[in-house]
């Protein structure tokens, strides 16, 4: 049994998976200086929260990112394709996050505030191009057997990503600049750069030019046929697919819509930057992967649908947690604890989630259909969440809170018909 163990965890002795904690690093910190680090900064530099709440929509590229993909796993890039096809584009991603990043600190929000809401958009699709390439790079780096090990190692990465450019972010920003934070936050993408430089091209890589006989037209017109409408097809096959695009776009409205309020939420509270990190990104965090593990298990134990239903309660249940933090005010230790509640059932109910859309793909189609479910859900999020802050200015935080708690229930009355219809079918 004990050499049985010991097997199982060689597969970790390999350079590789330092490779993966470097690339996770560099796909995981850039999206909190697009979303939640932004939005601190942008409540600090006296920016309204309706234009805090609108900065949401500079995530759309993330929901859209299957669009440009296929050119991404085809064309190489001039100059950069020296490197090989996966580690030029990620060289490629990586340069131009460092760029957009540095030109972002050196803006003052309420002077130019969309001047700065183009740069965010700008490192927003960087940061998508680096996040094909790398999902690609991972997947070509590893067989069957050790795959499992290097998505482990490069979701490590990402967390750690995330903490740099949240906790460590709102420390630095109690003692520097925000401009100076931002600059250093560039960094990150310079860890990634230098990561891909010391890795080898995955041999499963190579350019992949189009292979589509006959004109310009013919190649798109069968591009087009394979790529995109096929899975399209397959999918709206299925009974009730509107139904259920429906449900993916609710089932998480509730945690979503809250998302760009939060920072501002702690901030107006009176709590310090150095609270903020300590207690969102530490505590937090620690929250999330002890609800994604229970999640796997409560999935299991009970199956799908019964995993939603409790997540739907749950991220009710803790929204509301927030709405007596509102009376509360600063206090400290209710701050540790719902932040820490509501993350731990945003992790169990993620994990339903992720189980549930990856059951609705066709194997045939799996990475395409995957990637449509989960933009459309992103995309939803990010259209309706530049709302909240415009709601919070008319009802308050608190009515805010009830809102946003209500928001659980059409994903439970969605979920409830999905599963109506199929006891019906059935």
């Amino acid at each position: 049994m004990i050499q049985k163990w010991k097997n199982a965890l060689t597969v970790y002795w390999d350079w590789r998976m330092l490779t993966m904690i470097g690339l996770g690093f560099s796909s995981g910190f850039p999206f909190l200086l697009v979303s939640g680090t932004l939005a601190l900064w942008l409540t600090d530099s006296g920016v309204g929260l309706e234009m805090v709440g609108l900065f949401s929509l500079v995530k759309t590229p993330y929901s859209f990112k299957w669009v440009w993909s296929p050119l991404v796993d085809r064309l190489d890039i001039p100059f950069f394709k020296r490197f090989g096809h996966r580690r030029g584009w990620a060289i490629f991603s990586q340069t131009m996050l460092l760029l957009f990043i540095l030109l972002m600190s050196c803006i003052e929000p309420a002077q130019n505030i969309y001047i700065l809401m183009f740069l965010a958009l700008l490192t927003v699709f960087a940061s998508a191009t680096q996040d094909i390439v790398l999902d690609a790079y991972r997947v070509e780096s590893f067989d069957n057997r050790d795959q499992a090990a290097g998505t482990a190692m490069f979701i490590l990465g990402y967390r750690i990503g995330s903490v740099f450019s949240g906790a460590v972010a709102l420390i630095l920003a109690s003692v520097l600049s925000w401009n100076q934070v931002y600059a250093l936050m560039a960094l990150g993408a310079v860890l990634g750069m230098v990561t891909i430089f010391f890795s080898k091209e995955p041999k499963k890589s190579k350019a992949k030019n189009p292979k589509f006989k006959g004109n310009l037209w013919q190649r798109l017109k069968n591009f087009y046929q394979t790529a995109v409408k096929s899975p399209i097809a397959d999918f709206i096959t299925r009974p009730s697919w509107f139904v259920v695009l429906l449900f993916v776009m609710f089932y998480k409205l509730c945690d979503a819509y809250m998302v760009p309020m939060t920072m501002p939420f702690y901030y107006a509270l009176g709590f310090t930057k150095t609270q903020i990190a300590f207690v969102t990104k530490f505590y937090g965090m620690a929250a999330t992967i002890i609800g994604g593990i229970l999640g796997g298990i409560i999935v299991n134990r009970f199956g799908i649908v019964k995993s939603l239903y409790l997540g739907s309660f749950l991220q009710g249940i803790t929204t509301l947690m927030y709405v007596i933090l509102a009376d509360c005010g600063n206090d400290l230790p209710m701050l540790m604890a719902t932040i820490s509640l509501d993350n731990l059932a945003g992790g169990m109910s993620t994990t339903a989630f992720v189980a549930y859309i990856s059951s609705l793909c066709n194997t045939a189609y799996t990475a395409t259909q995957y990637a449509l479910l989960s933009s459309f859900m992103s995309l939803a999020r990010d259209l309706l969440a530049s709302t909240s802050g415009a709601l919070v200015k008319v009802v308050g935080w608190q009515d805010f809170f009830i809102i946003t708690t209500l928001m659980a229930l059409p994903g439970v009355i969605i979920l409830w018909l999905l599963q109506h219809k199929i006891k019906n079918k059935a």
